[in-house]
């Protein structure tokens, strides 16, 4: 060290009260630096979520005077060809709720001219209305412009003594203000995002209640009238007059035959209905057990035909259980109809893993089959792969089955080929 008249100084010729006291400022403005850039990212992510225009006001107006250490920050809207001075945080009360034309105030220049304003002294600054600003504590300042094309506002620091804001505090402000841009953007498209999904539950319900008029007028006026067609052709049948020759008795016959398809497409329908609107009940349920019992009631119903039944031990399913029992039977009643002309129909329920690693139900038969390129059009409404003299059916009972699954979160598809038997697959929610 060399000592002299000008007091201690360093071999550079430093005094070391002044070094210690620049480490202190940039120590300080590291500090600063962090915290600032710490409260912009908390503003960022705060403003991401937000989903009204008062919450983007709320996360601004406080983070705006943190992010710059100021001594007050604005948040001002562009209203038309006014400045809507919305919120402030500040050590004095400013403009709050206050309007001013857009070429009378300084964030109105901002956005007239899409750049931030930085200002020393405000009372040497031409822009600036200095009688709106005496009653305040304010003496520099830096506003920046929400978003650079067609502004839509402002953000504005203030502080209480004469200082140049720095490049780094304008940027900031400018990068908050960007954010802001950002978050009043979403809060539009979250906006119109609702209004689409309120319109849309509104036409659903209007929709479900006109199904529900109409399910009610097919149960009612059209099976009604069906009835009386179904009944009088049985009086005929039961005749034994001579004057029915056997063209008409075959004649009631078609009547008949034509009444009761017409009475399980009905039916049927109404089933489809109710899947699309009535409300789903989930509990735990044991398929295996349901299979069996549905099963047996096939198999009670011909007595005179071979079968063997290959259920799977600890089924469980999680579901609606009228809902899984009216698709438990619609494949299980496909897989007993096509394999009717078996010697034996051999029908199994059981576990596989699919081709996503996950658990699915399958359904197998040894019954005809069907073109593997076909398969999609299975679970379409009145879609049929075979004739319906050669098996009766409405087709819609595995759309029936599709619309049950598609409800619980599961799906269907099927695999086969001509006179290989059928694998129709399931998959369902985990039991909880």
């Amino acid at each position: 060290m060399i000592h002299g008249m000008g007091g201690t100084r360093d071999s550079r010729g430093e005094a070391p009260a002044l070094i210690a006291g620049g480490a202190a400022s940039e120590d300080a403005r590291l500090r600063q630096s962090r915290r600032s850039l710490e409260t912009l990212m908390a503003a960022v992510k705060d403003l991401s979520l937000a989903r009204r225009q008062e919450d983007i006001i709320e996360i601004v107006r406080h983070a705006a005077r943190r992010l710059n250490g100021a001594d007050g920050a604005t948040f001002i809207l562009r209203d038309a060809e006014q400045c809507f001075y919305a919120d402030e945080d500040a050590i004095e009360p400013l403009w709050k709720g206050k309007r001013f034309p857009l070429a009378a105030c300084i964030s109105g220049w901002c956005m007239l001219n899409r750049e931030a304003a930085v200002i020393e002294d405000i009372y040497r600054d031409a822009r600036i209305p200095h009688q709106a600003y005496r009653p305040t504590f304010v003496q520099s300042l830096v506003m920046v412009p929400i978003r650079k094309e067609a502004p839509i506002g402002a953000i504005g620091n203030y502080w209480a003594r004469r200082r140049m804001p720095s490049q780094e505090e304008v940027e900031l402000i400018q990068h908050l203000a960007d954010a802001t841009s950002l978050a009043f953007e979403n809060v539009q498209v979250y906006a119109e995002l609702e209004n689409r999904v309120r319109d849309r539950t509104a036409r659903l319900e209007a929709m479900n209640r006109e199904l529900e008029a109409f399910s009610q007028t097919v149960s009612h006026d059209l099976r009604g009238p069906l009835g009386v067609i179904t009944l009088y052709g049985d009086l005929l049948a039961d005749k034994t007059d001579d004057r029915l020759t056997a063209d008409d008795r075959g004649a009631i016959g078609a009547m008949q035959a034509s009444a009761r398809r017409m009475e399980e497409l009905i039916v049927d329908l109404l089933r489809l209905s109710k899947v699309s609107h009535e409300e789903l009940e989930p509990e735990r349920i044991d398929l295996g057990a349901l299979a069996r019992e549905i099963l047996a009631g096939f198999a009670a119903a011909s007595p005179g035909r071979r079968h063997r039944f290959v259920i799977e031990e600890g089924l469980e399913a999680w579901g609606d259980y009228g809902f899984l029992k009216t698709a438990l039977e619609n494949l299980l009643s496909n897989a007993w109809k096509y394999s009717g002309k078996r010697p034996e129909a051999v029908i199994e329920l059981g576990r596989v893993i699919d081709g996503e690693g996950r658990i699915a139900f399958r359904v197998r038969d040894n019954g005809i089959g069907f073109p593997a390129e076909e398969a999609g059009r299975l679970f379409e409404p009145f879609q049929r792969l075979s004739s319906a003299q050669e098996f009766p059916g409405t087709g819609i009972g595995l759309a029936t089955v599709a619309r049950i699954l598609e409800r619980h979160g599961g799906r269907i598809w099927a695999e086969s080929r001509p006179g290989a038997g059928s694998d129709f697959f399931f998959r369902l929610p985990e039991p909880v």
